[in-house]
């Protein structure tokens, strides 16, 4: 089963991919300037529309609750990349330049759900997309506190790993959608 979870994650991660390059050659690293706490805000809210849209039942905007997981997917990364680029203070990097950095996020974050995957046997497989995003949001409050005590925790992991875990959840939740 692992080795179709696998084929699945990699063809809704070739799409966040193709969508995240179109964008960085449009746009540029423009997200560079936002601080880990406005990325984290940014993924709630698209993760709060989501959820207003589960529970509503209707939309009013013409966008698909798929792009919006693809968006947190990417602001994951994003996420991930500023923090570990923190001391590269460059604004503006190219896409060739970013390229090896997104794909080390991937795979580290391929290998957690590997692991998870094992321990807990595809156990997302049986969720409901509503439970994924209430999961999401749940982890999201978590960074927030996280980010509010300056990274501090106790016996918690870090951002990152909340980052990956919200990043997986959203990639499940495609799949779950046939959206590859």
């Amino acid at each position: 089963m692992i080795d179709k979870t696998v084929g699945e994650y990699t063809q809704v991660i070739k799409e966040c991919k193709t969508l995240f390059e179109k964008k960085t050659k449009d746009y540029g690293t423009a997200w560079r300037i936002l601080r880990l706490p406005s990325i984290t805000d940014q993924i709630f809210i698209k993760a709060q529309r989501i959820r207003s849209i589960q529970d509503k039942g209707k939309q009013k905007v013409d966008e698909d609750i798929n792009n919006e997981f693809v968006g947190i997917i990417n602001y994951c990364i994003i996420a991930i990349l500023q923090s570990r680029l923190e001391s590269d203070d460059r604004t503006e990097i190219s896409y060739e330049d970013l390229e090896p950095f997104y794909d080390q996020v991937v795979n580290d974050t391929l290998d957690l759900l590997k692991n998870k995957n094992h321990d807990y046997g595809e156990a997302w497989r049986e969720m409901r997309v509503s439970s994924i995003t209430d999961i999401i949001l749940m982890k999201l409050l978590r960074v927030k506190q996280i980010e509010d005590n300056k990274g501090e925790t106790l016996v918690s992991e870090g951002v990152e790993a909340n980052y990956q875990d919200m990043l997986n959840y959203s990639v499940f939740a495609l799949i779950k959608s046939n959206f590859i």
